[in-house]
């Protein structure tokens, strides 16, 4: 008698982890998920465990948190993941108080943020290689380079200019 299982918002080659209350601001939080965007997850998991940024270790287990659940709940295959999407937003705000001179105050804004990931299964063909068309070759073969100038010699440039000089002189 209870509701109905909620209809699934992604495709069924993809899955997501959501990391909510991260103690940064959403702008510098952007710059690691810029970081991992369109890599694959091995790639992005590399990249996150060696980055300089405080904010790299969240973002990294929210990235392992999409891995398991696409590798468990959706039967997806793990090295044929790529982070898809990595989006970040806006959480709230802690408003704080800090005293200032002749009896005044300032407010100071401590943002949080969060992060979504979305990683997809995308198999990777190897290209089959086969030999070039007869229309392939006439169309690289009729390349020519391009004939090169002379080059102009300064040293008559040279000569030329103290000439003048003595002539308007």
């Amino acid at each position: 008698m209870g509701k109905d299982a909620r209809a699934r918002v992604l495709a069924d080659h993809q899955a997501k982890a959501i990391g909510r209350l991260i103690r940064i601001s959403p702008r510098k939080l952007n710059l690691v998920a810029q970081a991992i965007r369109g890599k694959k997850a091995e790639a992005a998991l590399n990249e996150l465990t060696f980055s300089p940024k405080r904010v790299a270790k969240v973002v990294k287990k929210v990235l392992q948190s999409a891995i398991a659940n696409a590798e468990n709940n959706h039967d997806l295959d793990v090295d044929d993941l790529v982070v898809s999407e990595a989006s970040v937003g806006k959480n709230l705000v802690m408003k704080r108080f800090h005293a200032r001179a002749r009896g005044r105050g300032a407010s100071i804004e401590k943002p949080f943020s969060q992060i979504t990931i979305v990683v997809e299964e995308k198999r990777e063909e190897a290209p089959a290689k086969s030999e070039p068309t007869a229309e392939k070759k006439k169309a690289t073969g009729s390349k020519k380079t391009p004939a090169k100038r002379p080059a102009v010699k300064k040293a008559a440039a040279k000569k030329s200019a103290p000439k003048r000089a003595k002539e308007n002189a």
